[in-house]
């Protein structure tokens, strides 16, 4: 298309004009249809190969043409992990090419889950694939180093940007307040001080000095904190709906979003939860007028995109499982009625739907205006604008393969993750000779015989080395149990066989922090004791053989007891009796 031909037939393609204008001169040429499409970002499933996908049964996804041609949706969230980027980086173009055959030709914006971690979890994180791997954000949070966050943002940017993930919806920067809370893993930790500081150095590292051609947009969520949930149980499931404040603390869990929205973060997710006993309408934030309009539009003056969280307005059927929509408070309203109270409260999109017939007809009754569509249309429109999306959406599959995963960024991650181990209690069997015999279990032999000579029992070792996952109770649907809930005290049977080892021959227990587990029994069998959120087998073993320094320190209390967690206010941080270790311990190795 010529420049002459652009102007008159697509002039919103102008790059010389202003954003501003080029966002009006679209939104004039747009049906309410068209308009309608922007505001339902959800899940999109790969094809195969990378070809465009027909659906996924498993989360009830229709195909990509329908969402694109039929829906007039340019918003997704990339479902699961691939084999290469290359064939994420070919899907993209596919995607793009399909949405320049329509109408408008408006490209498509993807984002993400946080995809660069050791989580496998559909709901919260996935796999890293084929990116750099790196620990959870708490693992950040324990390396206490805002320039490594920083750095990490800044390769997770170069690795979204070369497979065309324009938006990642993350960080999370809630305060993990309630230590049986099952989406901590993901957060900074309980001090609101420290997650600010990381937070803003995540963003910064995602979407530069300012939102560009070459960032990748930042979803700070979960607005206004998610933290103090009643019994810690999650509100993506009914039983978990509310957030409570005992002690008083609403305001401290703003903190972290106040340093984000300095540090830029273009786009907010409110949380699944509602208030309960606040000046705040009892109702889950995404509906919540006072919060998202009183508190984030007009005290915090956010003018960026709102997205809510996934599923607010409809029920889904999620791995065989029914699941209501998270309409918390809002139960007994239509979808319809749910939908206009989310626009109402100042939200712009709807994150998890697809149900645009609904939108269209509460525009058709005019319970919502097409003024109103304009509102949050705009703003859709300028951040695809400001990304560049317009001017080029295409990215180079051939070079994907080598900046995603390249041999420089997963040094980088593999340094992390030697970082933010945390040695809580040590032993005099530390660091080990290179060539000791070992024993372990949860560690892969393979990586285990590069340090040493593997043994077959407890028996016959100089040390031994058990790798643990925090406790957790099971729930009721396969959907569920990816949350980590309830107890966090370990079965007797998993602390009688880490005693029968640690009698046998010096033990570490190395256990995966993704809840703040009830480490007293384990302490107690004398054996060395780590916390990790996310480390390979090498980088523990570099650790413990002395190969690397191990530098990382808590990002929250490690509780005493069961009984100390349920006797604490889950908005307040640092909240249970006399915890077993505190807040910033780890030793030196």
């Amino acid at each position: 298309m010529t420049t002459a031909h652009m102007a008159t037939e697509r002039p919103w393609l102008d790059a010389s004009l202003s954003i501003a204008d080029r966002v009006e001169l679209l939104l004039a040429e747009m049906t309410v249809e068209e308009k309608v499409g922007l505001f339902f970002q959800t899940m999109i499933a790969l094809g195969p190969d990378g070809e465009l996908s027909d659906g996924d049964a498993a989360f009830g996804l229709p195909s990509t043409a329908e969402y694109v041609n039929e829906r007039h949706m340019t918003h997704f969230n990339l479902l699961g992990i691939a084999p290469t980027a290359g064939t994420i980086a070919r899907w993209h173009n596919r995607l793009q090419e399909l949405a320049a055959s329509t109408r408008l030709g408006i490209p498509v914006t993807i984002s993400t889950d946080p995809r660069h971690s050791f989580t496998d979890n559909p709901g919260a994180a996935m796999l890293a694939g084929p990116f750099s791997q790196w620990p959870d954000a708490l693992g950040l949070a324990a390396t206490r180093d805002e320039e490594l966050v920083r750095r990490f943002g800044d390769i997770a940017r170069r690795e979204y940007l070369s497979v065309g993930i324009r938006v990642a919806l993350h960080p999370q920067v809630d305060l993990a307040t309630e230590p049986r809370w099952a989406r901590q893993l993901q957060t900074f930790g309980e001090d609101a001080e420290l997650s600010a500081r990381m937070g803003a150095a995540y963003i910064r590292g995602f979407q530069g000095d300012e939102l560009g051609a070459e960032s990748v947009a930042a979803m700070v969520k979960h607005f206004p904190g998610g933290g103090p949930q009643q019994d810690g149980e999650d509100p993506h499931f009914a039983y978990g709906r509310e957030q409570v404040y005992p002690g008083g603390a609403f305001e401290l869990h703003l903190e972290p979003f106040a340093a984000a929205f300095e540090a830029g973060a273009s786009q907010v997710m409110p949380y699944y939860g509602m208030p309960v006993g606040t000046e705040y309408e009892e109702v889950g934030f995404g509906f919540n007028r006072s919060v998202l309009t009183g508190l984030l539009r007009e005290r915090f003056g956010f003018d960026g995109i709102v997205c809510t969280d996934w599923g607010l307005v409809t029920d889904s059927e999620i791995m065989g499982t029914p699941f209501p929509a998270r309409a918390w408070g809002v139960e007994h309203l239509t979808p319809a009625e749910r939908m206009a109270k989310i626009l109402d409260a100042g939200a712009d999109q709807f994150g998890g739907e697809r149900c645009t017939e609904i939108l269209l007809q509460l525009v058709a009754e005019g319970v919502v205006t097409e003024e109103r569509l304009d509102v949050s249309a705009r703003r859709l429109l300028r951040e695809k604008f400001v990304l560049g999306l317009f001017d080029d959406p295409y990215v180079d599959a051939d070079a994907a393969d080598d900046i995603a995963g390249s041999a420089e960024f997963r040094a980088a991650g593999d340094a992390a993750q030697r970082a933010s181990i945390t040695v809580l209690q040590s032993s005099s069997a530390l660091p080990f000779e290179r060539g000791a015999k070992l024993y372990v279990e949860g560690v892969d032999p393979e990586v285990a015989a590069r340090y040493g000579q593997v043994v077959a029992t407890p028996d016959e070792a100089d040390l031994a080395v058990l790798r643990l996952q925090a406790p957790y109770e099971e729930r009721g649907s396969a959907f569920e149990n990816f949350f980590h809930a309830g107890s966090l005290d370990f079965a007797a049977d998993v602390i009688a066989h880490v005693a029968e080892v640690a009698a046998a021959v010096p033990t570490v227990v190395d256990v995966y922090l993704d809840r703040p587990a009830i480490l007293g029994p384990i302490v107690e069998t004398g054996a060395a004791v780590l916390g990790n959120w996310g480390v390979s087998a090498a980088a523990l073993l570099d650790v413990l053989s002395g190969a690397a320094r191990a530098e990382g320190r808590l990002p929250f209390d490690v509780p005493r007891s069961m009984a100390a967690v349920a006797a604490s206010r889950p908005d307040v941080p640092f909240d249970t009796e006399d915890p077993l270790f505190r807040f910033g311990h780890g030793l030196a190795l």
